[in-house]
């Protein structure tokens, strides 16, 4: 590995996206994508009890599956990284406790599955043969912890998003054919003292800002060389936030720029307001629509750069702001 500028490494030998898998919910099986992901569900209990035992059934069964697309032995596979929305990432460590794969349980808000990526990189660039990746999210447990129990029917505003649920999962290997996991550049916390919980796309564009002026000036790449730039999900009010702010700083991202929140969902017809969120917003995307691009080559370029919202229940509560966070990734053929 070598270290480039202030928060960015390159790998010498890329390590590879070796397969992906992704499990989404009844409202993402009525999105533009649904073609994309390998199943989804027609009701969010999945035939369990809770909310919370079905995104654990939901993230086991992802990761279920793309081992069985990848070949890999589970045996093959020496390190696991995962993680959620909810308290103490319960939703990953009950899902994956009978996985018997050394446990990372790793929490960047919307952002884990690529933190999940980068470190994963990392381990396969130094002599680890596989290593696994996973993050999830579900719209009823979330809503429940961090906005209002949803029996209450309150009222949501438009720079609100709707929590994605789902997973997305991928094998990361440090030999293949790609696509290759390139650069990672790790995001630092950035606070501009927004504490509307309602408006996560406002709270995180600065972080997603940050990052990507930071990749660019350690790279020495412009917008123009990729494909696509992909945010996590900052949403409908996010994405047009960080255009403008990009803009102001002698980029424009405005040709090749999206973002996972906006892709997921129609806004037209399914009314999610700002567009999807959750860990398992950009871990279904990825791992079901952008791989697949990659994959037939419609892509050959992309930066992948998961954004979150650093917040809990009880800091909302205490009257905090919202610090965020973004990682990026660049993948390449």
């Amino acid at each position: 590995m070598k270290k480039l500028g202030k928060q960015t490494i390159k790998f010498d030998n890329p390590p590879t996206i070796l397969e992906t898998a992704s499990i989404v919910g009844p409202k993402e099986l009525n999105g533009p994508l649904a073609k994309y992901f390998d199943k989804c569900l027609e009701d969010e209990f999945w035939g369990e009890k809770t909310w919370e035992k079905a995104e654990s059934k939901i993230i086991k069964e992802t990761v279920n599956t793309v081992i069985g697309k990848s070949g890999v032995p589970s045996d093959k596979i020496e390190y696991c990284f995962a993680g959620d929305l909810l308290n103490q990432c319960i939703s990953s460590s009950f899902g994956l406790r009978e996985l018997n794969i050394p446990f990372f349980g790793i929490f960047g808000a919307c952002s884990t599955f690529v933190e999940g990526l980068s470190l994963a990189a990392v381990f396969a660039e130094n002599g680890i043969e596989n290593v696994l990746c996973a993050a999830s999210s579900h719209f009823c447990s979330a809503e429940k912890q961090f906005r209002f129990p949803l029996e209450l029917g309150n009222q949501r505003p438009q720079s609100a998003q709707w929590t994605v649920t789902g997973a997305g999962s991928a094998i990361v290997s440090k030999s293949g054919n790609g696509p290759y996991i390139t650069h990672i550049t790790t995001g630092k916390i950035v606070d501009m003292g927004i504490k509307d919980a309602n408006n996560m796309g406002a709270a995180m564009a600065p972080a997603a800002l940050s990052t990507l002026l930071t990749h660019f000036e350690d790279t020495g790449r412009k917008p123009s060389y990729y494909d696509a730039i992909i945010t996590g999900d900052l949403g409908e009010v996010g994405k047009e936030i960080l255009t403008e702010l990009a803009l102001g700083k002698g980029y424009n991202i405005k040709s090749n720029y999206n973002d996972c929140g906006c892709l997921i969902f129609d806004n037209k017809t399914q009314d999610t307001h700002s567009g999807g969120s959750g860990c398992g917003c950009c871990a279904s995307v990825f791992s079901g629509y952008l791989f697949r691009q990659l994959r037939d080559k419609k892509l050959n370029r992309i930066l992948l750069m998961a954004t979150g919202a650093l917040t809990n229940a009880t800091s909302s509560q205490q009257g905090e702001s919202i610090p965020g966070i973004a990682h990026a990734i660049s993948i390449e053929l």
